[in-house]
């Protein structure tokens, strides 16, 4: 926008501040004498902006030519004293900017001698706790979000659950996802204590959820849990093992039938399906004793460790096909050929018809190795021999070594369901001799 030009200001006395005419040699107000006012300097920049030194004299432009040698010595001062009033050079820094120096006012607005500012800054230190993230087990460069997908390439995560191993003394298990299911429905549980008389007893329980029913993980989890401190905890009160594990799968099924007995607003979005539900199977194991335990078609094989007598399988299924071929209506192959052979008719949950615990007692006549597993592994070794050949040699020496052979046996022929193993030799070692 056009603006009014503005007149030009007339000087004053720098002492009253009195309007002055041109060519006043003297205040007409105060008397100042004007020839001692030095006159405007020319408008010539004179200050050095680098950043490290500002001079007001000549010889500090003089300095920037000079080169390594430096600038002449400066001349000696003139005789006498110095004029009251010597008016500066046209060199000279303007008033309303005051002389550098080595040591500036530190109040001073503007610092020219403050250090280069440098060409790179330094970095905030990562954060810690991303150096714990997990890396995506797809693109093995992306990181895993807290939903459990991958921020590089979207590939969901295994879950906590989709492979567990375990390795307690001399007793081992490995729990998989398999290679069809969307999750581990299996659960485990594994340890060692000692009976009244100092005797070792191993621990080892086996529970595979039911699909078709509701919550099938959280059943297994807690058959699994319950049952195995039932058994930790009568065992060295001096229980009969038989009698721990017929009361340990007892209290399993309360555990069970517990998750049934929530508020009706739980189940609004499966009003159809069953109850929680799962399959139980277990084993202890004493220095001259092996005790089983099982409710539907999880099973326990036997496996000499010399090889020098026929494995077996010591468990009987609670399945349709096992009802058939007990009632003579069909033999083994027939009834396992059927679709319906894995229909179970036992389970643990509230939905089951009548609580049928299963124990028997064994007492081997040599060492060997007690398998105890899911249907997800016997589906590809069905037969005794077939699961003793899958079984590596040194099972009893090296138990968690061997449950992943036969997890891998598993997914190697198909992993089309859940794969959970437990493996304990017998006899039961004395405390402190399991394999490292």
């Amino acid at each position: 926008m056009s603006q009014i030009p503005r007149q030009a200001a007339l000087p004053t006395c720098p002492s009253c501040a009195e309007p002055l005419d041109a060519g006043d040699r003297f205040c007409g107000a105060c008397g100042y004498d004007l020839s001692a006012v030095p006159p405007r300097p020319d408008d010539t920049p004179t200050l050095t902006m680098s950043g490290a030194e500002m001079s007001a004299a000549p010889g500090a432009q003089a300095s920037a030519t000079h080169g390594a040698d430096g600038p002449p010595p400066p001349p000696p001062p003139p005789a006498g004293p110095p004029p009251a009033a010597a008016p500066p050079t046209a060199a000279a820094a303007p008033s309303a900017v005051p002389a550098a120096s080595t040591s500036p006012d530190p109040a001073a607005g503007v610092r020219f001698d403050r250090p280069a500012e440098p060409e790179e800054y330094p970095l905030q230190a990562p954060d810690p706790r991303l150096a714990v993230a997990k890396v995506c087990v797809a693109c093995r460069a992306g990181r895993v979000d807290d939903d459990g997908y991958c921020e590089n390439c979207g590939h969901a995560q295994p879950r906590e659950r989709d492979h567990m191993e375990q390795e307690t003394g001399p007793v081992a298990a490995v729990s998989d996802r398999g290679l069809r299911h969307h999750r581990n429905e299996d659960s485990f549980t594994v340890g060692h204590t000692a009976l009244p008389d100092g005797g070792p007893a191993l621990v080892a329980i086996v529970c595979d959820g039911v699909s078709s029913a509701t919550r099938p993980d959280d059943a297994s989890y807690a058959a699994a849990q319950t049952a195995g401190r039932a058994l930790l905890a009568a065992l060295p009160t001096g229980a009969h093992p038989q009698q721990a594990m017929h009361e340990a799968i007892v209290a399993a099924s309360h555990a069970v039938n517990a998750l049934a007995e929530e508020p009706a607003t739980a189940r609004e979005h499966s009003p159809h399906q069953n109850a929680p539900a799962c399959t139980l199977v277990g084993a202890i194991v004493t220095a001259g004793l092996l005790v089983v335990g099982w409710v539907g078609d999880s099973r326990v094989y036997w496996v000499p460790a010399d090889r020098s007598s026929p494995p077996a399988r010591l468990t009987e299924d609670d399945s349709w096909a096992a009802q058939m071929v007990s009632a003579g209506l069909m033999n083994e192959a027939e009834a396992y050929a059927d679709e319906r052979a894995h229909a179970i008719t036992g389970w643990l949950g509230a939905d089951a018809y009548e609580l049928e615990p299963h124990t028997a007692a064994f007492k081997p006549d040599r060492p060997g190795v007690v398998i105890v597993c899911t249907d997800g592994l016997w589906n590809y070794a069905e037969g005794a021999a077939e699961m003793a050949e899958a079984l590596p040699l040194d099972a009893a020496a090296r138990p968690l070594h061997a449950a992943r052979v036969l997890v891998g046996h598993a997914l190697d022929g198909g992993g089309h369901d859940n794969v959970t193993v437990a493996l304990v030799p017998f006899p039961a070692p004395a405390q402190g001799a399991g394999s490292a």
